[in-house]
Parts: C-alpha cells; structure tokens; sequence
C-alpha cells in the first residue's frame, strides 16, 4: 500500500541508524566474550622469562624464584664445594647427567654455564616434592656421608649441590636444569637459552 506523503529519506535513515546500533551493541557484547578466551595477564607472566639479580648473593646462599610455576633454585657455591662435588661420582647414579632434562650447555660436571652458580628446578625428579636445602656437612640425621645437597624429605632423595641423585633412592634422574642465560655479570634471565651451544 503506498501512502502519500511519506518521507522514504526518514526511514532509510531510521534504518542505517538501528543496523549502526545494532553493529555497535554486537561488538560491546562479543568483545568481552572473546577477551576471556585469551590466556590472562596472570598466565601469560607465569611462562614468561625471569630476570634475577645475582650481586648480592652470599658465597653458600641460596635464592629461590617462581618460574613456570615451578620453584627455581639459584645457589652460589664456595670453592669448597665445587672441590667436593668432584669426590662423589661413584656415589651417584648419573654422574656425567647423560639421562637428565638439562640444556646442552650445562653438560659438563659443575652442571652450570658459570661454576660457581647453580640453577635448578627445585622440584625432586620423584614425585615432585620440593627438596630442602641442607648445606652442612654430616648432620646426625644425615649421616657422616652427607657432604651437603638437597634432600627430599617426601621419601628420602638425596641430591648433591650440582643436583646429581645418589645412587639407591626413589629419585630415577637428576634435577632438572631450566634454560637460562647471563645477561650481564650480575643478571640472569631464566627462561631463555644461551647463545652457547655446546657443553
């Protein structure tokens, strides 16, 4: 039915303006939808590198950081350790870390790019346990071989300060050694590997 008088310019405007509304009201609606599938700030940050800073760090002092949501130990050695870590490798199960997660550049028996920091997963390759931290040397509930590691105290796992797994316990490998880099004297970001491709 045609009416005269009716202004077609009104309607046509009428309805780009409601398809313009509507295109805008689907937007604010779809946007918010859509922004909650993406990871949240929170999960991006947990897989995201960690820098820590290193000069203020104790010779025997052990640091500890979040990465991946897993603990990371950072432990200055002393000589003394570095010279007793070469008197245990009958002692362990994989002396030389042939059978650990660790990266190429760490395979060597300091198990480190720099000996006298060591960077580990503190998480026992058992089931998981964090192990404690245990430097002194023949404590009574350790026992006179005890020359200072880590032990799981979950079911008993012991770990030499390189990480390395004593031979007889539950712990099928060594601690797992995270990427990570230097990126000056005193920074190291874990996270990221090293240029250095080779042990």
């Amino acid at each position: 039915m045609n009416i005269e008088g009716v202004d077609k310019s009104k309607r046509q405007f009428l309805t780009s303006a409601l398809t313009v509304v509507g295109a805008v009201g689907t937007g604010y609606i779809a946007v918010p939808f859509l922004a909650q599938m993406q990871p949240s700030t929170k999960a991006m940050a947990a897989g995201a590198p960690v820098t820590v800073d290193i000069s203020k760090m104790e010779p025997g002092q052990l640091i500890r950081v979040a990465w991946r949501g897993k603990p990371v130990w950072l432990l200055n050695r002393t000589p003394e350790v570095l010279e007793t870590l070469k008197t245990l490798d009958d002692q362990l199960r994989d002396p030389q870390s042939s059978e650990s997660i660790q990266p190429v550049y760490t395979k060597n028996p300091t198990r480190a790019l720099k000996p006298e920091i060591f960077v580990a997963v503190g998480l026992c390759t058992h089931l998981g346990c964090s192990p404690t931290f245990r430097p002194e040397i023949a404590p009574a509930d350790l026992g006179p071989d005890w020359k200072g590691g880590f032990f799981c105290p979950c079911h008993g796992s012991w770990f030499d300060l390189a990480g390395r797994v004593f031979r007889g316990v539950p712990a099928p490998t060594n601690l797992e050694i995270p990427p990570y880099r230097y990126i000056s004297e005193t920074q190291i970001i874990i996270g990221e590997d090293t240029v250095e491709t080779s042990a």
